[in-house]
Parts: C-alpha cells; structure tokens; sequence
C-alpha cells in the first residue's frame, strides 16, 4: 500500500475547504435558520417575485455557521479561489493523484451544479471508494475493485422530504442534456436509474429501508428511489470530497470506516450469491480500507464496527459470514 506524498495530502485537504467555501459564497440570500423536529436547517432567503425561496445551506452546527459568519468576505475572493483551486488540481495530478475519468466528473459536475449534493445527496458505490485516495491518503490499487460504470446516489428520505428546497435545474432535465435516457421500472411514473448511451453509464438513487425494500420519492432531488434496508448504516455522517475533474468538484461520500464495515454486510447479501464476482468486489475494498485505516484510524474503523456488531444478530450474522473467508482482515478488526 503506498502513501501519498504530503504535498498531495495537504493540497486536497486544502481544494476540499475550498471548494465547500465556494459552496456558500455563491449563495445570494439572508441566512435564515429553520427548525425542523429535533434539528434545524440553514438557508438563505430572497425574495422571488412575490414569493420567498430558501435554498439550502447545510445543517446547523458550528462549521455552517463559522461559514456564513463569512459569506461577505467569501463574495470578495471569489476569483481569487477559483485560480487557488485550478493551482491545486495542477498539483494533485502532478503528484500522481487518481483524477476522475471525464465521463464520470462532467456528471458529477453537473449534479452538484444542481445542488445534488448540497442537499445531501452521498455518492456510494465504487465511485465513493475512488475518492478516498484523498481523504486517506493512501493511491488507489490498480485492478477491478476500484472500476465501475455506475454511479449510486443515496439520501435519506426523511431529510428529502424536510428540506424547503430542491435541485435546480431538475436531475431529469440535467441527465437529458447529458443524453441520459430513464430507464422503465416497476412503479411506472417513478425513475430511479438513468442509463447514458454509448458509455455505459448507469446512475441510480437509492435510500435506506427499514423493512419493506421498495421504491419511495426524494422530493429535494426530485427522483424517485430504490430503498434497501442497511444503507441507513452507511450513508450516516457523511463527509466532503473533492472529484479532481476540471478546478475540483464538490460531492458528499460515507464515512470511509462505514463504507468499510457495510461492504463486509452487502458482500454476503448479495442475491447472485457471497461467491460472486460482486461479492468478491466488495470484500476486496472492505479488506483495502480496513488495511489502511487500521494503521491511521483505528478508533474511527473500531467504533464503526462495534456500530454494526450492537445492531442486531443479522448484522453479527452477515459481518462473520463475510470474515469467514478474510483470515488477515479477521485478524486486523480483532487487534485493533
């Protein structure tokens, strides 16, 4: 497994504060604080006509609100990161950093243009696990685990249906300008994947079940979505990343060390059987990260697992089932 150099490191640490103060500097609005249950959300409000629109900030918590004590001063400077960001790039990829392939970033650019991300849309999936390069600091292997032609977007449906807001314009409008067709489902009137002719590309959404795994609407995004139970595990406390494509693109993955445990569950769920290619995909990254984060993060890799282990027998169940057969990722959870 090799490093990153410390220049890398600190570059993408540096393009990923970046690119989440443009984030907020290029919102036009009075920030506006709403409750909504046991928790509250950021926005900024203007006024459109004779109508109010609230877009979406982020949740309350101190680093929202240290931002938008800033957003003046963020406006100011705005070029001035924009030719930051472009330097960075420069550097990351000078420094051997994996960037995303074109067709992958002109989507992902596209949707968070949209505000798919902004409102808590979370990229999983092998495309998730490309961008932990950056946030580990550790190169991408080379090989099958890291390749994929489909990109998975999850949110909660809960904070779908909160959120005064929406994506702008709609994802099925942004995935027509990308010659994206709907593909037919079940439930007909309500599309969650999207198929791009030609490259392969396959986008879906999906969003956590709690029994029935059906298909249910994200309002915020405008889609509907494929819930499976056990994705409620891996999409909690997501975190920023930066997609090196273009000056850096802004996106929302898992947690490293839940992406790591939920693997090592949905490698023995898989319908076309734990022996699969698939499942044998999943193991492979769940092993990488485990590896790598048992080095530098054991407390984050130890609480995330002892998570999964609290929920319940099938949760033990599915977590040794997978173990069985990974001796040195047994033996790295037990001593950490």
């Amino acid at each position: 497994m090799k490093s990153l150099s410390s220049i890398a490191t600190s570059a993408y640490t540096d393009l990923v504060r970046l690119l989440r103060d443009d984030a907020v500097s290029g919102i036009a609005g009075k920030p506006t604080l709403k409750k909504r249950g046991e928790k509250a959300y950021w926005y900024a409000a203007s006024r459109v006509g004779s109508e109010m629109r609230f877009v979406y900030i982020g949740e309350d918590n101190d680093e929202t609100r240290a931002r938008i004590d800033r957003m003046e001063a963020l406006h100011a400077t705005a070029k001035e990161r924009q030719a930051e960001r472009s330097r960075l790039v420069r550097l990351l990829r000078a420094e051997g950093m994996t960037p995303t392939d074109r067709a992958t970033g002109s989507i992902l650019s596209a949707m968070a243009d949209a505000g798919t991300f902004r409102l808590g849309g979370t990229i999983i999936g092998t495309n998730a696990f490309r961008l932990y390069e950056g946030e580990l600091g550790i190169r991408l292997p080379l090989g099958g685990m890291a390749n994929t032609g489909d990109i998975d977007i999850a949110q909660f449906e809960k904070l779908s249906v909160a959120l005064e807001d929406k994506v702008d314009p709609g994802l099925a409008e942004t995935f027509s300008a990308l010659k994206f067709d709907p593909l037919p489902g079940l439930d007909p009137g309500r599309t969650w994947r999207w198929a791009q002719g030609g490259s392969g590309q396959l986008v879906e959404f999906l969003t956590p079940a709690f029994g029935e795994e059906s298909i249910r609407d994200l309002p915020a995004l405008g889609v509907s979505a494929q819930a499976l139970n056990y994705l409620n595990f891996l999409i909690a406390e997501p975190i920023h990343a930066a997609a090196i494509y273009r000056s850096g693109v802004l996106v929302q993955v898992p947690r490293p060390e839940r992406y790591a445990i939920h693997k090592l569950i949905v490698a023995d769920r898989r319908r076309d059987g734990a022996g699969s290619l698939r499942a044998a995909k999943d193991r492979e990254q769940a092993a990488f990260l485990i590896e790598a984060m048992a080095e530098d993060r054991p407390d984050d890799l130890r609480l995330a697992y002892a998570t999964a282990m609290e929920v319940g027998p099938r949760w033990r169940e599915h977590l040794a089932n997978s173990l069985n057969r990974m001796p040195d990722t047994t033996d790295i959870l037990k001593s950490i």
